[in-house]
């Protein structure tokens, strides 16, 4: 029975988990200490800091593992790139894993790649802040390098605005420098992608519903993308040049991009599946089980079967549930009835459970996903379901 280590035990990547199962593999949760659901399905656990590539080697080689895997989170992106080369495993290369992990190493591979992006400047102290704003426009982007969730990133449209949350930025990374670029006004969107042995398996752009905090902080994810006849051969591109860019392969391809009058500018991409249910928008879309094909892929099968002649598909979106207060969760209220078209409408809280208003992933309350027969009665009927969900907060 082959063997498959996963990084990560949370909720977001039990389907990994049980994908794997599906398909006869043993797997192997790789974690720090905690209640942490992955633990209980898994048929073994190792307690790992996933950040660290030494830690997760060491433990892949004691499990004597035959791939490694994670999926909607970036934590454990450096780690398993690392162990697939120091061990010959099927996966994306250490160099390619730790660029897309460091959003400054990424920006430069972008750059020396053609790949269309925003102006930035690499800084370490409020120096070095003071010269690169004289060669930026306003409004100018803090960012983290090396965080997820939009933590750490933040939009300033004047130079006091800039001092003040660089050194919010400089408090939330664990590197001793951030990014500081030219923030480019446009529409957001996503793209889901997966390459196996150089060739794209598939290239799904998506839309994105936006949460406006420091930055645009996504929410919602959508297919198909709405200016797919305009721009879909565009988005793919320049998601082509950023793969190569970065030099990924044997991987899910998460990326960001935005739209600025008919072009497309990449912001960041990483060698993983995205989270906020992206990988069930695929699921959905292609009528697959994206979480088989991670697990296939990281074993070396092939996945490009699962991919042919899968052109268009079924039209679906997810939704971030949220507050917009602090408080103690009283009761939740859903009056919407199971449904063929509610994939899943479930809650990451209970009543007694603190909760804040959004800001970031972190603060979640739970996910909707719904399938249709187009977009637009996906959306009509989320505007249905929501208005169905209530929250009671404790005075």
């Amino acid at each position: 029975m082959q063997k498959l280590m996963i990084l990560g035990a949370s909720y977001s990547q039990l389907p990994l988990y049980e994908a794997a199962r599906q398909l006869g593999v043993s797997t192997v949760a790789a974690s720090t200490p905690g209640e942490w659901p992955g633990f209980a399905v898994a048929d073994e656990s190792v307690y790992a800091d996933i950040t660290s590539p030494e830690a997760i080697l060491k433990a892949a080689q004691e499990k004597e593992i035959d791939g490694i895997a994670t999926c909607c989170l970036d934590a454990g992106v450096r780690a398993l790139g690392y162990t697939c080369e120091q061990m010959g495993l099927i996966g994306p290369s250490a160099k390619s894993a730790d660029i897309s992990n460091d959003k400054f190493k990424m920006k430069e591979a972008f750059m020396a790649g053609g790949v269309r992006c925003a102006r930035h400047i690499c800084i370490h102290s409020l120096e070095e802040l003071e010269e690169a704003l004289e060669k930026l426009e306003f409004p100018v982007v803090l960012k983290a390098v090396d965080l997820m969730g939009s933590r750490g990133i933040f939009r300033c449209n004047t130079r006091e605005e800039t001092f003040f949350y660089y050194n919010k930025t400089m408090e939330a990374t664990r590197k001793d420098y951030c990014l500081v670029e030219e923030f480019i006004e446009g529409q957001v969107l996503g793209c889901e992608a997966m390459i196996q042995n150089g060739r794209l398996l598939y290239c799904l752009p998506n839309n994105i519903e936006a949460f406006q905090s420091y930055v645009p902080t996504p929410i919602g994810h959508s297919v198909p993308y709405k200016k797919q006849n305009e721009l879909g051969r565009e988005v793919e591109d320049q998601v082509k040049l950023a793969i190569r860019a970065v030099g990924l392969d044997n991987c899910p391809v998460n990326c960001d991009l935005i739209e600025k009058n008919g072009k497309i500018y990449v912001i960041e991409i990483t060698g993983r599946a995205g989270g906020t249910c992206l990988p069930e928008m695929v699921s959905i879309y292609y009528g697959i089980n994206y979480y088989e094909a991670i697990v296939r892929l990281a074993l070396g099968m092939d996945v490009q079967e699962m991919f042919r002649d899968k052109i268009s598909g079924t039209a679906n979106l997810s939704r971030t549930l949220l507050s917009d207060k602090d408080g103690i969760v009283k009761a939740i209220h859903n009056a919407n009835k199971p449904a063929a078209d509610i994939v899943d409408l479930s809650f990451n809280i209970v009543p007694g459970d603190e909760v804040h208003h959004y800001t970031n992933g972190r603060d979640r309350l739970g996910q909707v996903i719904l399938r249709g027969e187009s977009l637009a009665a996906c959306e009509k009927r989320l505007e249905e379901i929501l208005s169905k969900i209530n929250i009671e907060f404790t005075v």
